[in-house]
């Protein structure tokens, strides 16, 4: 309609359209007649426009409600619509049916499903809301409709205007920017809480804490979350839980201050100069959580790190206890790996060397004296063991012939006997063992000289190729393969680079 008026007056000094002035007609019947005329002027001239007539092809009424509804979509659109709400239906499906009125007018709405819509909550009859939605036809009644996606209070507006101007000042301040925010500790022992006592808020922070991190002592300071006077409750338990000495509470490593969801009007006092400046000055660092995803308030900007829900805020502030198990047991495993590795890698190299002709040789240089070795001491032992009974029955014998005499006199005698046989023993058996020692000593001797130590000390070194195993031949290496030399002191690791065969 508003372009078909746009083009009639456009077209209003076209020759077939009456001017209104000079030639007027004087009674109300003509200047009606030349108001039609002149609209069917105007519709004539009108691109593509066609009288109707007997011939016509008519629209069905679901065309015309279509073209209708097409025109509402396109023309009007999305826009914001203030009024009182009433007759609110709430049906099973989460859609929501209501008519929004003023003194003079009213529509119907629909909210399809209303729960998860910003600001259903402040749907109620007799209430004064602003709702934004798109204005369209329902074509089955041929009933002009206003599909609401969101809803406010009426007057809200005001508020978003105390948002944007406390925002702009305490932002020209400094303190939202980044550089002021204190890090969120990691591993926190105690985890203040800032938020009400009874509400949902507090019941999902502290599940997540048990479930995450049981070991973290959770500290409530219960507050008013909404309604006259509850900022300042708010901001006091800011500053206690920021001094906590001072007022007998324990210190926390982490404060999470917030609430549930709600309306703008409910999440307010969240939007107050004395909460957002009490969360600046806190010296501990503190999560803001306060109402959904969507949800922004003047205390996400100022605090340290902002949760879009409480239960995030519990998440945020304390790290997963399962988690870090699971990652603690895995950095253990790949510790242990390489360490492992090396162990079977040197085990595998003694087992080469003890495989090896040097360790062959030494084996069998050892065998022999061992065996006498063993053979020396089962014979000691047994002599050892016989002066010993000789000297026991000796003695046992002198006790019997002798036992009516003074007793002092016997252990004398006694005595002076065991030290000429311990004597004689150790005369008999000292040159035996001089000789196993200097056996020994020989053997051990042949032992250092033949064995890899000694050839390592007169600068003499062990390779080991690709497989670990010793490198006797240069004709089984190959250029690139990379070798192990042992020396004295340490071992070297090298890459052959060219292979010579030997001079023949």
């Amino acid at each position: 309609m508003e372009e078909f008026m746009s083009e009639a007056r456009t077209r209003s000094d076209h020759p077939q359209v009456h001017r209104i002035g000079a030639g007027c007609p004087a009674s109300p019947r003509d200047w009606a007649g030349t108001r039609g005329r002149w609209y069917a002027d105007c519709l004539m001239d009108l691109p593509g426009f066609h009288p109707a007539d007997a011939t016509a092809k008519a629209l069905s009424v679901t065309q015309l409600l279509r073209r209708m509804k097409r025109v509402l979509e396109t023309q009007v659109g999305e826009l914001w619509v203030e009024g009182e709400v009433s007759n609110l239906r709430k049906q099973a499906s989460g859609h929501w049916y209501f008519t929004l009125k003023d003194d003079a007018a009213q529509i119907s709405c629909a909210m399809f499903g209303a729960k998860r819509r910003a600001g259903s909550e402040v749907l109620a009859d007799g209430t004064q809301v602003r709702v934004f939605g798109e204005a369209t036809l329902y074509e089955s009644r041929g009933q002009l409709q206003l599909v609401v996606v969101k809803a406010e209070r009426a007057g809200a507006g005001d508020l978003q205007a105390r948002f944007e101007a406390l925002k702009r000042k305490l932002e020209g301040e400094g303190l939202f920017d980044a550089a002021r925010k204190k890090p969120i500790p990691r591993f926190p022992q105690r985890v203040g809480i800032v938020t009400s006592g009874t509400g949902a808020a507090i019941q999902d922070i502290l599940q997540v804490l048990s479930r995450r991190a049981p070991w973290a002592q959770p500290v409530l300071y219960p507050v008013r979350v909404q309604g006259r006077g509850a900022e300042l409750e708010i901001a006091r338990a800011m500053r206690e839980m920021g001094s906590p000495e001072a007022h007998g509470i324990p210190r926390c490593d982490v404060i999470i201050v917030g609430r549930g969801g709600g309306s703008i009007e409910d999440l307010w006092n969240f939007n107050e100069e004395v909460v957002a400046r009490a969360i600046a000055d806190c010296p501990i660092p503190v999560i803001s959580a306060v109402g959904h995803e969507t949800d922004f308030t003047i205390a996400d900007f100022v605090a340290d790190l902002r949760a879009p829900t409480p239960s995030a805020a519990a998440e945020l502030a304390v790290a997963d206890g399962a988690a870090l198990h699971s990652r603690l047991r895995e950095l253990g495993s790949r510790l242990r790996r390489p360490a492992n590795e090396r162990l079977r890698s040197e085990q595998t190299a003694i087992g080469a060397l003890r495989r090896g002709v040097l360790g062959r040789d030494a084996a069998k240089l050892l065998v022999e004296p061992v065996m006498r070795t063993d053979s020396l001491a089962a014979r000691l032992a047994v002599a050892a063991r016989g002066s010993l009974d000789i000297a026991n029955a000796q003695w046992s014998d002198a006790r019997q012939r002798h036992r009516l005499q003074h007793p002092s006199l016997v252990i004398e005698r006694r005595f002076a006997h065991l030290g000429t046989i311990g004597h004689r023993l150790a005369a008999a058996t000292t040159p035996a063992l001089h000789r196993i020692d200097d056996r020994l000593a020989r053997l051990a001797s042949m032992v250092r000289t033949l064995g890899p130590e000694s050839a390592f000390q007169r600068g003499f070194s062990i390779t080991l190729g690709p497989d670990g195993r010793v490198v006797t031949s240069a004709a089984t290496l190959q250029p690139g393969d990379t070798l192990r030399t042992r020396f004295a002191q340490g071992e070297a690791e090298s890459t052959v680079v060219r292979v010579e065969p030997p001079p023949m």
